[in-house]
């Protein structure tokens, strides 16, 4: 059976390559995904529909080459930090950008039931602006 660890680091390789489905996947039916205030899809989803909706798709018709590229690793029973970089275009303004993250991922049961997400939002912004 595959770790939460596992899980987390395929969910990375599956988004790097386009492989939403299995991103989504992943999330439990009721699985809470919160986006950072200021971030520009900040706020709570619901389910894998919504994520895919208020995130995912946004993010494809907001950005050109948006990476989420994590780079450590920190689990602690049914938790795993992910700490990495976001880069993109932005569209609508050409502009680049690079901003820190950290996701925090619960699991239960090999679901990830909840993911909180902490970034620089003003490098984000300014990309947008």
């Amino acid at each position: 059976m595959a770790t939460n660890l596992d899980l987390v680091k395929g969910a990375y390789a599956a988004f790097a390559t386009g492989d939403v489905p299995a991103v989504l996947g992943m999330l439990a039916h009721d699985a809470r995904w919160t986006e950072a205030a200021g971030f520009p899809y900040g706020g709570t989803y619901v389910g894998p529909d919504a994520v895919l909706n208020g995130v995912f798709m946004r993010i494809g018709a907001d950005w050109d080459g948006f990476a989420v590229i994590p780079a450590e690793y920190l689990c602690e029973g049914d938790k795993v930090a992910a700490f990495g970089e976001y880069s993109g275009r932005n569209k609508a303004t050409g502009r680049d950008f690079v901003a820190p993250f950290a996701h925090v991922w619960t699991f239960r049961d090999g679901k990830a039931i909840r993911f909180v997400q902490h970034v620089d939002t003003v490098l984000v912004q300014r990309a947008m602006a």
